[in-house]
């Protein structure tokens, strides 16, 4: 087995986190293609952009058979192929309510999460410093979510705010569940294919529980869902949760802090959304808040 370079291991996470920005773009991109955004329509996204990439996958579903018997790293697998459902239902959501920049800084705060659930479900302790960074970090979320850009998307951004940090809940369980199943014994693609199956069956009944059918819509609205699948699914997820083997999960989680930035960039170039001051100086002092909590620990 070849282990990568530096470089390379570098170069694949960093590609990761550019693809993994994207995703924002190509939501807002199906947004614009119809009259009105509704929950039934944000989850039509969510599933579809899973069960994409599931089909995507159909070649490879043979290394499932590989897999050892009575492996603990399927049941870990399944875990986080249902946290990335839900992640998906309640970050999309929210980008129905708020602006890319509001809705992808608080969906990236799970490193705040992480060392919660960590003193939580693990019984590790939490440092002065940590607790500091969070207190910091739920400043700049306050800010945020009450902030108002005045633009189409920002109907509701205390809703909005709330599916965010819903959505950065499930990316924590996704993130810890993905690294043990890994530990566990299953290679990257035998991961990926069980969690990215999982979540599309998990999300595959939600749009039409809320009246929004799978067919019907235009041809860009399917052409933005192949993108999204394609590059910030296959490409994105995947290279992170590839690099969970070399990085660990805090340090992927600092890392893609990075996104909203990068997400904040497109949005600016392609819909000419620019964030407010309040949410701009929120996002700052959140990502402080976060980085000052986990930075001992890199």
């Amino acid at each position: 087995m070849n282990i990568p370079s530096y470089w390379q291991k570098r170069t694949i996470l960093g590609v990761g986190i550019i693809c993994v920005s994207l995703a924002a773009i190509f939501v807002r991109l199906s947004q614009q293609e119809i009259n009105e955004v509704t929950i039934g329509f944000s989850l039509f996204i969510a599933s579809s952009r899973l069960i994409i990439s599931a089909l995507l996958l159909i070649p490879s579903y043979g290394d499932l058979w590989k897999i050892k018997k009575n492996n603990s790293g399927v049941y870990y697998g399944l875990g986080a192929g249902i946290c990335l459902g839900l992640h998906f239902a309640t970050w999309i959501s929210s980008l129905g309510f708020t602006s890319i920049a509001a809705s992808v800084s608080l969906v990236t705060t799970n490193p705040l999460w992480v060392a919660l659930l960590s003193w939580w479900c693990l019984g590790q302790k939490l440092t002065r410093k940590t607790i500091i960074g969070i207190a910091i970090a739920l400043l700049g979320s306050v800010l945020i979510a009450f902030a108002h850009d005045g633009n189409s998307f920002s109907s509701n951004p205390l809703l909005g705010a709330i599916l965010a940090l819903m959505g950065s809940w499930f990316a924590s369980g996704y993130i810890l569940l993905g690294t043990l199943a890994q530990q566990k014994g299953l290679t990257t693609k035998q991961y990926i294919i069980i969690a990215y199956l999982t979540g599309a069956l998990c999300l595959l009944p939600l749009p039409l529980l809320f009246g929004t059918s799978y067919g019907g819509h235009s041809l860009n609205i399917y052409i933005y869902l192949i993108l999204m699948a394609i590059i910030s699914q296959i490409i994105g997820h995947t290279s992170l949760n590839w690099s969970l083997k070399y990085f660990s999960p805090t340090t992927i989680s600092l890392l893609i802090l990075f996104e909203p930035v990068i997400s904040s960039l497109f949005a600016w170039w392609f819909f000419q959304e620019i964030p407010q001051l309040l949410v701009i100086i929120g996002a700052f002092i959140l990502l402080l808040g976060v980085t000052y909590s986990i930075k001992k620990k890199l």
